[in-house]
């Protein structure tokens, strides 16, 4: 037999199929063991063949790895050539998708223990009287049942060997799943349906269409459904996958599905350790589980029969990959669901413009929820106008209004959380006398200051500096803070109410698998009154005691150069000013802002998001920005400025070719330096290019697969989600 092999190499001086002899064990989709340019490397079979076009004696011969069924099945197979394809991008690349970094590594196995069990009764065994330990096991196993050879060798020394040379134990090696998270709390509450949710569940069934979008305030239910749905699923003997954008929401979720599906659910994403990563795919790939959780990463999990993909919080950024072969979760997960026949739900309580637009033009189904789940209205948003703030002497991050909600909030004995989109104490460090700013020496950005570690940190490339306590420009006493993060944040709430209980979550504060978990529990357990964080508080969480959300700097994503601004900040202010009022008690938002006659805010203000698509989509059509055309962005990136420069040129002229013969397919097309020149030490260049006919796109990959080499790093964006 014959097998089709991609070596596990991603360049594109190997991205082809070698033809190697194997034997019968070896089936389509097997890991294999390759001889390759005089070592041995991983390798996917993606055909079997009885003949090649090779002479047989010159074909060398591949071994299977120790993986009890094929890692990858046919599905994973297909999706792998077409994403190859898509994104143009070494079929290695792809392939490595499917599987967990450290089991393709060969890093991780299965985590197997020896067990000791007695196979005679007690009262047979017949021993010396100096075989002291070896009774004591005997009496143990007697006494306990079957028990792990670890802990009787740590009690009785030897007991276990003995007894099994004589016949009186049976010693059998078993394998244990490392479960994450397994201090989860599982209490599962009764779910009945609304009437709006039932509709809901019955559209999403019956509509012939393959995606249907679930447009529902914060607080509909939209979780019920999704539940609802999957528990179909399971009764009908099928697979699900559920996608959430924060590594932070994936516990909670996970609790929820354990509590009412038990084992058939499984969490994926790259919090875990290697062994329970390695230990939820399997579990998932050989059926065990048939709910996969996760974030982007998850819509890769190895399921079959798939009755339904779930995507919560489908206009979260996060759901577009950074790093080769950059794909859109949407875009993968309408493939997987177009494979299996299945539905692929969309449910945002702001669904991006190019998705809402899509559901009213007919192409997707749109599902309305309208109302709070316990009928309850949405939060009372109030405006505080910082100038007026700033007008009357204040220049605290509180405005005056904030600070009197606050303090009835925590009078009452309820919850606060307050919102700011940027982490640290403050944000640069500016020396007074000559303008110094402190910049990172390995990216073309500022440094912030953190005062818990006294230290200046690069939110880019990770970099550490210590604090300085003169400018290094001038030698200037004369530092100034300019910008506040949430660690400022915290320390000017514990001056204002010394005696209030408060938790900062962000990048920094949530590090280790459980790190978003604690917090989000101790505050779920009201062991905190106030909780300060980022956009990953923003969503997708239910406190019932929170009646007070603060918007600190409504405009810091207002503003920026970038044609999703005012989406994002719509975004942004109904997400978080959701988590307010989720209970009985009737929940306040207090938005503080510079702008406070901004559209945007304005519709935010009034949870008006039609009158808000309707603004958006015709100042895009006048524009002709997304959805009305493509924006396409090639990153030219490389640590030799030279060569970097050497390679944008050569795909700019390829480029350059292309416009200048479909001049009427292209809006916009010009080259520059990135916004942020250089980031971990590589420079950066781009090509930006906006198409009204998207027929070029290929030739647009072709031009850029072409042009890659060991040093420059060329890739393209779709609709990039940050442009800097």
């Amino acid at each position: 037999m014959i097998a089709e092999v991609i070596v596990d190499i991603a360049s594109s001086e190997t991205d082809k199929i070698y033809d190697y002899l194997c034997d019968d064990t070896i089936v389509q989709g097997s890991r294999v063991r390759a001889p390759f340019g005089g070592k041995i490397v991983a390798g996917f079979v993606m055909r079997l063949k009885e003949k090649s076009d090779y002479p047989v004696e010159k074909l060398k011969r591949v071994y299977p790895t120790s993986d009890e069924l094929p890692a990858l099945n046919p599905e994973c197979l297909a999706l792998a050539e077409k994403l190859t394809a898509r994104y143009r991008v070494p079929k290695a690349l792809t392939l490595r998708l499917f599987l967990p970094t450290e089991m393709r590594t060969g890093k991780v196995r299965e985590l197997t223990k020896n067990y000791a069990r007695l196979i005679v009764d007690l009262e047979t065994i017949s021993l010396p009287k100096t075989a002291k330990n070896q009774m004591a096991v005997a009496q143990y196993l007697a006494q306990n049942g079957k028990t792990e050879c670890a802990i009787l060798n740590k009690l009785y020394p030897g007991g276990v060997v003995g007894l099994e040379k004589k016949g009186y134990v049976e010693i059998t090696r078993e394998q244990i799943a490392r479960n994450p998270y397994e201090t989860l709390d599982r209490e599962d509450k009764l779910h009945i349906l609304t009437p709006d949710q039932a509709r809901a569940v019955q559209t999403v069934k019956t509509d012939n269409r393959t995606v249907q979008l679930l447009h529902g305030v914060t607080g509909s239910g939209k979780t019920e459904i999704y539940l609802t749905l999957i528990a179909d699923c399971l009764k009908a003997g099928k697979s699900s996958i559920f996608l959430v954008p924060e590594i932070s929401l994936t516990p909670q979720m996970l609790a929820q599905l354990r509590a009412r599906f038990g084992k058939n659910a499984a969490i994926l994403h790259s919090g875990l350790s290697a062994g329970e990563r390695f230990d939820e795919w399997w579990r998932l790939r050989t059926g065990e589980a048939k709910i996969a959780i996760g974030a982007r990463s998850a819509i890769f999990a190895p399921m079959e029969n798939i009755g339904v993909i779930i995507i919560d919080e489908e206009h979260d950024s996060s759901y577009a990959s950074e790093s080769a072969p950059r794909y859109n979760t949407f875009d993968v997960a309408y493939l997987r669901a177009k494979y299996n026949g299945c539905k692929l739900v969309l449910g945002s309580a702001t669904p991006s413009t190019e998705t809402y637009k899509r559901a009213k033009d007919g192409e997707f189904s749109l599902i309305r929820l309208d109302k709070r789940i316990n009928q309850k209205p949405l939060p009372e948003i109030m405006i505080a106008d910082m100038r007026r703030e700033v007008r009357r002497g204040n220049n605290s991050p509180f405005s005056g209004v904030l600070k009197e909600e606050l303090e009835k909030c925590l009078t009452g004995g309820k919850q606060a959380i307050l919102f700011l989109n940027r982490r640290g104490y403050s944000q640069t460090v500016i020396c007074k006398e000559c303008g110094y700013v402190a910049k990172c020496e390995a990216c073309d950005v500022s440094l912030t200051y953190h005062r818990d570690e006294d230290c200046l940190k690069c939110h880019y490339c990770g970099a550490k500096y210590g604090m300085l306590s003169a400018c290094p420009d001038c030698g200037g006493k004369k530092l100034s803070y300019a910008g506040t993060g949430t660690e400022r944040i915290v320390a000017d709430l514990k001056k204002l109410y010394p005696t209030a209980r408060i938790l900062r979550m962000d990048n920094d504060t949530t590090s280790g698998k459980e790190g978003h978990y604690k917090i989000l529990k101790t505050f779920a357990d009201k062991k905190a009154d106030i909780l300060v964080g980022t956009q990953m508080i923003a969503k997708g969480h239910d406190f019932p005691s929170v009646t007070l959300v603060g918007i600190l700097d409504a405009d810091m994503s207002l503003h920026f150069s970038d044609y999703r601004s005012g989406e994002r900040t719509f975004q942004l202010i109904t997400q978080v000013a959701g988590r307010s009022g989720r209970a009985e008690e009737k929940g306040k938002v207090v938005l503080q802002t510079f702008d406070p006659e901004n559209d945007v805010l304005r519709f935010a203000i009034g949870y008006d998001y039609a009158g808000f698509y309707e603004n958006e989509i015709s100042l895009r059509s006048a524009m002709a920005f997304p959805p009305f055309s493509k924006i396409v962005r090639v990153l030219v990136t490389g640590e030799d400025d030279k060569k970097t420069l050497e390679t944008l040129r050569e795909v700019f002229i390829a480029l350059e070719k292309l416009y200048t013969d479909n001049p009427d397919k292209f809006l916009f097309f010009n080259k520059m330096r990135a916004p942020i020149k250089r980031i971990q030490n590589k420079f950066r260049y781009q090509v930006l290019m906006r198409l009204c006919d998207t027929s070029v796109l290929p030739q647009i990959y072709d031009a850029c697969a072409e042009a890659r080499n060991r040093e420059v790093l060329v890739s393209v964006e779709e609709n990039p989600a940050n442009l800097s």
